[in-house]
């Protein structure tokens, strides 16, 4: 008779590292923004906040583009720094960034920080908002902003809140 050697399955080991969430990344430069991050960055920064697997597009646009986006679905009359749509939360996050390049290089210059720096805290904040977290109220804002400080400090940027007064996006 012959016996054929079977393999069982390895049993997880303790030391196993854990999977990282997937990552879809579909980047559009509607302008060209020398001190925008590369591709790569992007990737790297947006990796950082995942909780689960993902599927994003991010958009990086001029002030016309920023602030009719802003005014259509925030009903703002200005450009912003981020905005973020979501579209399903589970079981994979599906969502849309758009990052105003020169609004993000204004601030960070107002803020004495690097423009990396405020494009790696923006698309951080942006994923996480894409996760579901959000600043509406005190408790909410607190727990996104501790998040957002581990993540952001984790990919060797400073505190993005450590000069500013308020955690809240306009």
């Amino acid at each position: 008779m012959h016996m054929k050697n079977v393999i069982k399955p390895a049993e997880p080991s303790p030391r196993s590292p854990v999977p990282h969430p997937r990552l879809t990344v579909s980047v559009q430069r509607a302008m060209r923004a020398a001190d925008a991050p590369s591709r790569i960055q992007i990737i790297k920064f947006a990796r950082a906040a995942l909780e689960r697997d993902a599927e994003i597009t991010l958009r990086i646009v001029n002030e016309v583009e920023g602030r009719q986006l802003n005014h259509d679905y925030r009903h703002k009359d200005y450009a912003t720094n981020v905005l973020s749509f979501v579209y399903e939360t589970a079981p994979v996050v599906l969502g849309d960034l758009v990052l105003c390049a020169p609004v993000v290089t204004r601030e960070a210059q107002e803020q004495g920080k690097s423009v990396l720096a405020h494009y790696a805290h923006l698309i951080v904040h942006g994923v996480l908002h894409l996760h579901g977290y959000d600043h509406e109220n005190e408790a909410d804002a607190a727990q996104m902003e501790a998040r957002e400080i581990a993540i952001v400090t984790g990919l060797g940027f400073p505190d993005p809140y450590s000069e500013m007064e308020s955690q809240y996006h306009g």
